[in-house]
């Protein structure tokens, strides 16, 4: 059973009194729906007051809203709660993750990796850890502890700090000290840890096929360094481990290998008992094909709690979800002292972080205010993280800097996702870039493919007589959904493949995926910067021009293993 008395929680005796009273005078109903962290993707108040006064969920995700809707939102759940709530979002890259027009973004965690500097990641969490505060957040899911091994995960890439585990562990550690300072409680995840398969466990259960030991080494380590600086909470993927399902679990069938999600030895076993800790477990979104892929929904729901985690993060459908919770319950799929158990943990969690406290206070949303003493710290760290992070991954010898004296005409070559995404790509960031290069006296034009086929193409050298400097810039982020990040050039024939880099300079710019060299294995000046902020271009168009040095180490492995790549 857990002791609220040792880390991560450190309660006293009235804190402790509080989580008793507290379960003892909830009905079952308002047990069961505690179990529960929901989603608000909207300020309405009809919903919210719903939420609060007859759901009585124990926590709710912000999706990334404006200042004052976020406000309102976060508001309006507290007062209307009788228990005060967890308030989660994804404070991965910034405040930026919960509040999108004032919020400080850091561009991203491989952003901070490519720095090399633990403390910026510790940076990282004190701006996350203010900015969330100020509008009511108390709980981050972050910091990303994944190691993202294979180039081709759809999902970690530049959500993670890299591929070096002892990196990954250094920042971990730094962003949950400095996050947990300020008084939010972090959630390290994805656990056993994403990166190594290529697939996206919001569309299949993916593995981490690493053994025992490769993975005591690397994924384990990291997690225990998080744990043992006192990260208050752990989110569980809807990933297995097999080797270690099958260690524990001697005589496993292939079969009942289950997600961590729901895998008891991979829950009580490896992380409770092995890795030691005592926190609270929650579930990766409940709506990702990872979860509900192994077996029917009514069983995976209660499951997840009997396995050993103690919230489940969203539902399908709400009233069914909840009648399958309830139904676990009764029938004793969850067992009275497991459920004790979880609402002691999710209770735990609000007593370390003093939310009954100061809901009693009133000072559960202190406002944007809080930050503003902050705020040119906040912004001096976001340019810094810039500088120290974009990375040359390959130079040709004398094409940089530039300038317009040095090359007057120049043509863009823009790859760019069509869509954004709140992990993704900033729609419209070459157009920016492109202006950027006008603003500096360059004479610039944005490729166009032209429409003929064999024998009435642009001949060649009536494009490199034009040009002096052609400069490809993709802006082609991972998300969800999406198995695969890979250039598609344009028709007729890849009509915008890199074809005159043997007589025109070219020089390549990946904004946000670092992994573009798969595809262009042969530019000679490649360069990522990990990100798509204002701050970012602004400081990639300094070291273009040649008014900052490149900084950035990579964090990951931009060549892909590849011979070619080096070329």
């Amino acid at each position: 059973m857990t002791d609220l008395r040792k880390k991560p929680f450190y309660l006293g005796d009235d804190e402790i009194k509080w989580v008793e009273d507290t379960i003892a005078g909830m009905t079952p109903d308002e047990k069961i729906s505690h179990l529960f962290c929901l989603i608000a993707y909207t300020s309405e108040q009809e919903y919210l007051l719903n939420l609060a006064q007859n759901v009585k969920p124990g926590g709710l995700m912000c999706r990334p809203m404006p200042l004052e809707e976020t406000l309102e939102t976060v508001r309006t759940l507290q007062k209307h709660s009788k228990i005060p709530m967890l308030i989660s979002a994804n404070l991965e890259r910034g405040g930026t993750g919960l509040v999108t027009d004032v919020g400080t973004s850091m561009g991203s965690p491989l952003a901070v990796g490519a720095t090399g500097n633990p403390e910026t990641a510790g940076r990282l969490g004190a701006i996350c850890g203010r900015e969330g505060a100020a509008v009511g957040a108390n709980w981050s899911f972050a910091p990303i502890i994944d190691i993202d091994y294979n180039f081709r995960n759809p999902i970690t890439n530049v959500r993670t700090f890299g591929s070096n585990p002892e990196l990954v562990k250094q920042m971990g550690v730094k962003y949950v000290e400095a996050l947990q300072k300020e008084g939010l409680a972090a959630s390290i995840k994805h656990f056993p840890g994403d990166g190594v398969d290529e697939r996206d466990q919001h569309l299949v259960t993916s593995v981490n096929t690493l053994g025992c030991e490769e993975w005591d080494a690397t994924f384990g380590e990291v997690y225990r360094a998080s744990i043992d600086a006192g990260a208050l909470t752990v989110m569980i993927g809807h990933i297995s481990l097999p080797e270690y399902s099958k260690k524990l679990v001697p005589g496993i069938k292939d079969q009942d290998i289950m997600p961590a999600s729901l895998a008891p030895e991979l829950l009580n076993d490896l992380l409770k008992k092995q890795l030691g800790f005592n926190g609270l477990i929650v579930t990766d979104a409940t709506t990702m094909a990872g979860m509900t892929i192994p077996m029917p929904r009514d069983k995976a729901v209660p499951l997840t709690i009997a396995a050993g985690c103690d919230m489940f993060l969203f539902t399908k459908n709400l009233e069914e979800d909840l009648s399958y919770m309830k139904k676990g319950v009764e029938d004793g799929v969850i067992t009275p002292e497991r459920l004790h158990e979880a609402l002691t943990k999710i209770l735990g969690l609000k007593a370390a972080l003093k939310l009954h406290k100061k809901h009693g206070e009133g000072t559960l949303v202190p406002g944007w205010e809080s930050v503003l003493p902050y705020k040119d710290e906040h912004s001096k760290w976001s340019i810094e993280c810039a500088d120290q992070a974009i990375t040359l991954v390959k130079e040709e010898k004398g094409v940089l800097p530039i300038s317009p004296d040095k090359y007057r005409k120049i043509l863009v070559y823009p790859i760019e996702s069509e869509q954004g995404h709140a992990y993704s790509v900033r729609v419209g960031a070459v157009d920016l870039f492109t202006e950027a290069l006008k603003k500096e006296g360059f004479d610039v034009d944005v490729y166009q493919p032209s429409q003929g086929y064999e024998g009435m193409m642009d001949s060649y050298k009536s494009v490199t007589d034009k040009y002096d400097l052609m400069v490809y810039v993709a802006n082609m982020g991972t998300r969800s959904n999406q198995t695969t990040i890979r250039i598609e050039w344009v028709m007729p024939f890849g009509a915008n493949v890199p074809i005159y880099m043997e007589s025109v300079p070219t020089i390549f710019v990946s904004i946000e995926n670092p992994y573009h060299l798969l595809d262009v294995p042969r530019v000679k000046t490649f360069i990522n910067t990990y990100a798509s902020t204002d701050t970012t271009l602004d400081m990639l168009m300094d070291k273009l021009m040649g008014r900052s040095e490149f900084k950035g180490k990579s964090p990951v492995d931009a060549f892909c293993g590849l011979w070619d790549t080096r070329l």
